[in-house]
């Protein structure tokens, strides 16, 4: 291969951005399949016959994981339509979005936790069970009663995102904190080994995941984070990290209501 040929930087990214297309268009399908099937195992029995209370639970868990590989795919395509401009319009709760966003990050980290959690309705009682498992929520200025304006699902994909790192490397606890009047501020922080200076920029690459034997158990593909900072800024936002080894990490997002 001639200097020319050589695939320039550019170019490789292009290449690895047509990859990531294509992953996402040819895994949709299947996990599709997979989920809707898993799931008429488990709610058809008077056509696919019933199931022992083993069989349940296995599948069970098939149909949670392959519900997990296809939010991993919606966060994907969410964040390919935030990049050409498509936002979907519309008021909502900040305090229901957060709910489901923190049922939802529990799930992915810590399954066996979150079960008594959804049956909990009343807020103040579910903000008194959190604390129990070291989450601390707090909802302050206009958007702890009035409605916010803007793509739904890709606030819940930010949150979601935030809560689960923070989830992730916390050693004890997480405090999430939600303010503003016009703008929606959002800040995660946690207790955990926090980020070095050198790679606190490198953490919104995608791909990207810091080498580090105190993270060296903690799972993921690296792309939660550059995800976020992709969705934020596309919303005309912004996201900054305030971050000290041994001491833990605060992300801190604004974001202008449309």
């Amino acid at each position: 291969m001639t200097e020319k040929e050589k695939p320039t930087g550019a170019k490789k990214v292009n290449e690895r951005e047509r990859l990531f297309d294509l992953l996402i268009h040819d895994l949709t399908s299947p996990l599709s399949i997979a989920s809707t099937t898993a799931d008429n195992l488990l709610h058809k029995a008077d056509r696919y016959g019933s199931l022992t209370d083993q069989q349940r639970r296995m599948i069970d868990r098939i149909l949670r994981n392959v519900q997990k590989a296809q939010k991993l795919l919606q966060e994907m395509i969410e964040i390919l339509r935030s990049e050409e401009g498509l936002f979907q319009k519309e008021f909502f709760s900040i305090e229901e979005i957060l709910r489901e966003s923190l049922l939802d990050a529990l799930e992915m980290i810590s399954p066996n936790e979150v079960e008594g959690l959804y049956k909990i309705e009343n807020r103040e009682a579910f903000r008194d069970s959190l604390k129990g498992h070291g989450i601390f929520v707090e909802i302050t200025g206009k958007y702890c009663k009035s409605p916010f304006c803007h793509d739904n699902k890709k606030i819940k994909q930010i949150l979601r995102n935030l809560m689960s790192n923070a989830l992730k490397y916390r050693r004890e606890r997480m405090a999430v904190t939600i303010s503003g009047d016009t703008d929606l501020l959002v800040m995660v922080e946690d207790d955990g080994f926090g980020i070095p200076p050198e790679g606190q920029e490198a953490i919104f690459e995608r791909f990207v995941r810091l080498n580090n034997e105190k993270r060296a158990y903690i799972p993921g593909l690296g792309l939660g984070l550059s995800g976020v900072k992709t969705l934020v800024e596309a919303m005309g936002g912004e996201i900054k990290l305030v971050s000290h080894e041994g001491v833990g990490t605060q992300f801190v997002v604004r974001i202008p209501s449309i």
